[in-house]
């Protein structure tokens, strides 16, 4: 391990770099922002009551979300290898490489499912310059969407995706993943900015404001917490080892710590954010914010339809969650095609191609047990909800506390205080409360995300 600690870059000097610090910071965001920002936590916000859900959330993002990114970092970096090769090359025991191999299968399986809804947004695009062939009413909106992702069409759609995704792939780490994101992201954020200003000229924008911002604590129950703490640590993509993988692009000169609350923080401003666009809309329309995950695809159509301009909204909007989309699944599928590359000696085009093809078939079962495989189930679940039940339930939490636990108990100080750098008492005060963090805290409230994931608290 000690030898380790002298090499001048610590990871693998031959390894290919992101070009720039916009490079690192919009990859390693974009692996972050997802439909989990987007889609899932506005109505996560709206289920929970809002602005004290957002309060119980931010604090989520600092005790766990930021350590356990960091901590994906340090891994990452230090052994400049992927998932899988990371734990071999920091610790001799073949069982730490298990926490490899759960990011794996839990990259391939999110893939899987979240390529379907990815799917969707795609057909979305369409269905919005189409301005919904006449489906204006949240009833016929409702029965179209049920028509849609039972249809043969959904399964086609994941396709489309998934080739969108493997092309960026195939041009590897600078010229594909860091180049896509370097443009993604900045038009994400004009996006969502955009959509921000146009929500805020809304009738109802100062309720629903209020409904964001406006913390009532008396709402604050054990389900608020647990369901913050899902959310914080989901929508940074902890446990999965997409930030190891990233991590071990970055050279030297890239500040983890900085970078860590960067990623944290910005993930978090495209949340409230996403809030911020859908909420007014949500109160000026008089519309319930706890709708949950149809939100998205039948009240906010229905809400497009009624604004001036409605198609062209509803079009960015759906393109908006297509970028999202894409930049997650190109972090998760670089986890299994870094791997397949280094320890599985694949050329990358072999490795990419291996990647998809894993994806369409079982993101073609996903998207079809809305339909013709409705009835085929496994512990009573679709395939759909059983791929997002073990992957999102069980993989990830469980990867998330090894992380934690391997940084905080098992990795030496000498290589934490190595890659955290920086000079003298702050270093030392960062590197023991990042310690603190990751052996008390992370480890303690994964496990009742975990828990509550596989419905003890029910």
């Amino acid at each position: 391990m000690s030898s380790m600690h002298h090499k001048p870059t610590g990871g693998n000097p031959s390894r290919v770099q992101f070009n720039t610090r916009l490079g690192v910071i919009a990859t390693t965001v974009g692996s972050a922002v997802g439909l989990g920002n987007i889609w899932r936590f506005p109505y996560e916000a709206g289920m929970h009551g809002g602005g004290a859900f957002m309060l119980v959330y931010l604090g989520f993002i600092i005790v766990i979300g930021i350590p356990v990114i960091t901590a994906e970092f340090i891994i990452g970096r230090h052994s400049g290898a992927n998932v899988y090769g990371a734990f071999k090359r920091l610790h001799g025991s073949p069982c730490w490489r298990v926490v490899g191999a759960i990011g794996i299968v839990a990259s391939l399986m999110i893939l899987s499912f979240y390529s379907v809804v990815a799917g969707w947004t795609a057909d979305y695009i369409v269905r919005s310059v189409q301005n919904f062939s006449g489906a204006y009413t949240q009833e016929a909106l409702h029965s179209q969407f049920g028509e849609f992702t039972a249809s043969w069409s959904a399964v086609g759609w994941t396709v489309v995706f998934l080739l969108a995704n493997f092309w960026i792939l195939k041009r590897g780490v600078q010229k594909g993943i860091e180049k896509m994101s370097n443009i993604m992201m900045p038009a994400l954020f004009v996006l969502l900015i955009v959509f921000c200003i146009n929500s805020l000229l809304m009738p109802g924008a100062a309720e629903g404001l209020r409904f964001l911002f406006n913390p009532d604590f008396s709402k604050v129950d054990s389900s608020v917490m647990l369901g913050a703490m899902g959310q914080a640590f989901f929508s940074l993509s902890l446990g999965l080892g997409c930030l190891i993988t990233y991590a071990s692009y970055f050279s030297r000169r890239t500040d983890l710590v900085r970078t860590a609350a960067t990623t944290a923080s910005l993930d978090t401003l495209v949340a409230v954010l996403a809030g911020v666009m859908i909420f007014p809309a949500v109160f000026t329309f008089s519309q319930s914010p706890a709708e949950g995950p149809k939100l998205v695809f039948e009240v906010l159509p229905a809400i497009f339809y009624n604004m001036q301009f409605g198609m062209v909204w509803s079009t960015l909007f759906f393109v908006l969650l297509f970028l999202a989309s894409l930049t997650s699944t190109i972090s998760m599928s670089e986890i299994s095609i870094a791997y397949f590359c280094e320890e599985r000696k694949m050329s990358r085009t072999v490795a990419t191609v291996l990647n998809t093809v894993i994806a369409i078939t079982f993101g073609s079962l996903c998207s079809l047990s809305f339909g013709p495989l409705a009835d085929m189930t496994v512990f009573g679940m679709t395939m759909f909800e059983l791929f997002d039940f073990v992957s999102s339930n069980v993989l990830l939490p469980i990867g998330g506390m090894l992380i934690s636990v391997f940084v905080g108990w098992v990795l030496s100080r000498s290589v934490i205080d190595d890659e955290v750098g920086g000079q003298g008492s702050v270093r030392r005060w960062l590197v023991s409360l990042l310690v603190i963090c990751l052996r008390y805290v992370a480890p303690v409230c994964i496990l009742l995300v975990f828990l509550g994931g596989i419905g003890l608290f029910d």
